[in-house]
């Protein structure tokens, strides 16, 4: 039996920062800070400080929703080490890494809603079904619609607490991506189309910029 494949996951979509280096399933090393900001100051050194400074045959990394910059900081990391690695480079949404978690904490098979913090105070929701595929598809909504369009009982996220208080039903995980928790997720999770899921379009667009991705296909 040959040697399983290394994996290096990066996960710097939302105020928490974190790196993961795999063997197979099996958890090598890895790092998870709540920094707020300063991704691209950290990541880097995170890296840096796994075993063999994280070379790994390919690399996963967020994708997001979440923070613009703290998406494409991950991004251009992943990109660049799978460059000077000659390192396949796959993605994953955030909202699935978290409803991921959160199924396996709350041990249940259950319908799980993601509330995340978004942009202009509204908040990323998405719907996973008990075996982890999308439902209600990735939006990014005021508070109130959101609170309307969940109705799981299940809610994981940071705004999870919020919308369960608002709803007034359900039971919610404060649950932040951690790449350490990269094993979680299904297969159908990887992606092979890396560019960034935002959840909603940028404020500004650069002319001639390409459509933003607001969902995903799954590699094949």
């Amino acid at each position: 039996m040959g040697m399983a494949e290394r994996t290096l996951v990066i996960d710097s979509a939302t105020e928490a920062c974190s790196v993961a280096l795999f063997d197979g399933a099996a958890l090598i090393a890895g790092d998870w800070q709540k920094l707020g900001r300063g991704h691209a100051e950290r990541l880097v050194p995170m890296i840096a400080a796994l075993p063999a400074n994280g070379r790994a045959d390919r690399i996963v990394v967020a994708l997001g929703p979440g923070s613009f910059t703290g998406v494409r900081v991950g991004l251009a990391a992943a990109r660049a080490l799978g460059l000077a690695w000659g390192a396949a480079v796959l993605g994953y949404s955030t909202l699935a890494l978290v409803a991921a978690m959160a199924r396996d904490s709350a041990e249940a098979e259950a319908g799980i809603d993601v509330a995340m913090t978004g942009g202009h105070g509204e908040w990323f929701i998405e719907s996973h079904g008990p075996d982890g595929a999308a439902g209600l598809p990735l939006a990014s909504l005021p508070p109130d619609e959101a609170v309307s369009a969940c109705r799981n009982l299940l809610v994981a996220g940071s705004q999870a607490r919020a919308l369960v208080e608002r709803r007034g039903f359900g039971t919610a995980l404060d649950v932040l991506p951690d790449a350490r928790c990269f094993a979680l997720l299904p297969a159908t999770a990887l992606l092979t189309d890396t560019s960034p899921l935002y959840g909603r379009a940028p404020d500004a667009r650069l002319p001639g910029a390409t459509a933003v991705r607001t969902a995903a296909q799954p590699a094949q």
